[in-house]
């Protein structure tokens, strides 16, 4: 188990997972985006070991992140801090911003740009018994017209002498969405559930599979969108109930010179007939006598269009949606993560500096830009709507 052990913890469950759904669904980026912009502060400050029993280590971060991308742009800090009692309990509290500025491309050809700030705040307890880890969270994010709540659980237990590593989980979610100024208002609620496995097949090759379920009821689409049928804009009507599936297969090797090189795989479907896929591959190793470590990875995702979205629907459909996230398109992804141990007192306390960049390229294959053909009465005779998106995330980690 010594060389399994000093596997970066790639397979680390990240702990703001409900940060990233808020995230995602109100910045209106790409589920994929969010989830790493926040993802980045849990998976890359937990390096060191893969055993899920074992509570997380005390630390304090602060975080500055930024997105740009489609004419949005994001940016704020983020603090986490985490405290353990009596070897037992781990208590951690984290609190979000997000200043952003115009709304993305889908949305502003509708409505007039704005600036805004998302505040969100979390709160987790971590609990072991023997071989089993609980953790509880809770999250509560407000923007002036939408606030989002969350609780969720996730159990985890080792078995056969920790070779492997079963988990399971459940959130809820429940939002309240309105429209500056008009009154508008309604609500979405959501559930997830989650069960994952990680086993140990050599002792330098973990596999891990997860599988994930979410149902999502009520108002799951935009205020401001409209969609365009016959060249005419219309109100944006998606279907108010929903339920998606992801699978998530991950392998990890140690490669036995202070690095480790990962690949996984994740298919997602649901009832919209939207299905996706996304390939990873990533390369990790420690230099300069461990004090820094370095990450690097390549992404490919592609996408099929939902039954209802359409550029310039024609006839009367009874849903239609021009949502960009719901269009058929295609994204590759390059980035690179770093941490240096800049101080280090072994049993007492560690600071690390951390940065992490990403560069994606977004293709559509039917969603077009129509800020100048909208203004000629014209619909869909663009060119279709591509972009990249830049990622930055700076931060520090102290732990005692």
């Amino acid at each position: 188990m010594a060389a399994t052990s000093r596997l970066p913890a790639l397979l680390a469950r990240w702990r703001l997972a409900l940060l990233a759904l808020a995230a995602r669904r109100r910045l209106r980026l790409p589920y994929a985006v969010a989830a790493r912009m926040l993802g980045v502060l849990a998976g890359l400050l937990t390096y060191g070991s893969a055993r899920a029993v074992e509570l997380p280590e005390d630390r304090a971060d602060v975080m500055y992140h930024y997105y740009d991308g489609a004419g949005t742009k994001a940016s704020g800090p983020a603090v986490l801090v985490r405290k353990s009692l009596a070897d037992k309990v781990s208590l951690s509290g984290s609190y979000y911003v997000d200043m952003v500025s115009n709304a993305s491309i889908d949305v502003v050809t509708s409505a007039s740009p704005y600036k805004e700030t998302r505040r969100e705040e979390n709160l987790g307890l971590d609990y072991i018994y023997r071989d089993t880890q609980i953790t509880l969270s809770g999250s509560n994010s407000n923007e002036p017209d939408y606030v989002a709540k969350g609780a969720g659980i996730d159990v985890t237990q080792e078995v056969f002498s920790g070779m492997t590593t079963i988990s399971m989980g459940f959130s809820h979610g429940w939002d309240k969405v309105g429209r500056k100024y008009e009154g508008f208002f309604d609500v979405a609620r959501h559930w997830n559930y989650r069960l994952g496995a990680t086993q140990v097949l050599t002792p330098r090759i973990l596999l891990s599979a997860n599988f994930e379920a979410i149902s999502d009821d009520g108002f799951l689409g935009s205020p401001y969108r409209v969609a365009y049928v016959n060249d005419g804009p219309v109100k944006e009507n998606d279907p108010r109930t929903r339920t998606s599936r992801a699978l998530m297969l991950r392998t990890i090797a140690d490669l036995g010179s202070h690095d480790s090189a990962r690949l996984q795989y994740r298919y997602f479907w649901d009832t919209w007939d939207v299905r996706s896929s996304t390939v990873e591959a990533g390369y990790s190793r420690y230099f300069g006598g461990e004090r820094w470590l370095g990450d690097a990875y390549v992404r490919y995702y592609t996408q099929d269009r939902a039954l209802f979205y359409s550029d310039n629907a024609i006839g009367s459909p009874t849903y239609i949606s021009r949502n960009r996230q719901l269009a058929t398109f295609k994204s590759y992804g390059l980035g690179t993560r770093v941490a240096y141990t800049a101080k280090s007192v072994p049993g007492k306390y560690s600071i690390k500096l951390n940065g992490a960049l990403e560069r994606t390229r977004f293709n559509y294959a039917d969603f077009t830009d129509i800020r100048t053909e909208a203004t000629q009465g014209v619909i869909a005779t663009g060119k279709k709507f591509s972009y990249d998106a830049t990622i930055v995330q700076v931060f520090v980690t102290l732990t005692y």
